[in-house]
């Protein structure tokens, strides 16, 4: 039997192929794959010239893609966001610094692109703190996570360390 492949495909009105240079600019581990283009057929519904970029596959780390230009009829929103986890600070300082350019930030670890596309850059011991049985340690995990807006590891791990 044929194995079942996973693609998420972001909707773009007309910068496919400007998000695909953007984000594989900043991924160390990425990879512009192949694209499709528009031909004469089905003018009428997507309203894009012969020639212009349909499609554009590409890969971030070990996560693949397809960029499609589709028009104005759809955008991005909160309810569907990438998560970059971190083993360090430089790592989410950089993907911070990057994906913020021309975008916006939003609170605990969340940004909004250039493009509208939400990420989350966290660090990968957010996870366990948050998963943890110690209830105070969680909480005050939380109260510190809710006060931030790109993520600090060094205090996240003083807030789920101390003693108050």
């Amino acid at each position: 039997m044929q194995s079942t492949t996973l693609r998420i495909c972001l909707w773009f009105d007309q910068q496919a192929e400007e998000a695909v240079r953007f984000y594989t600019s900043i991924f160390a581990d990425s990879e512009i794959g192949e694209a499709s283009y528009f031909g004469t057929e089905g003018y009428e519904h997507h309203g894009m010239p012969a020639g212009t970029v349909a499609t554009i596959d590409f890969r971030l780390n070990h996560m693949h893609f397809t960029a499609l230009n589709g028009g104005p009829i759809f955008t991005f929103n909160e309810a569907i966001s990438i998560v970059v986890e971190c083993d360090t600070q430089s790592e989410i300082d950089h993907y911070w610094q990057h994906l913020s350019v021309g975008g916006e930030p939003g609170p605990c670890g969340w940004l909004k692109d250039r493009f509208g596309v939400s990420w989350q850059i966290n660090p990968h011991v957010l996870r366990d703190m948050l998963r943890t049985k110690d209830v105070a340690a969680k909480s005050r995990v939380e109260q510190k996570l809710y006060t931030m807006q790109k993520l600090e590891i060094a205090a996240l791990k003083s807030a789920f360390d101390s003693e108050q």
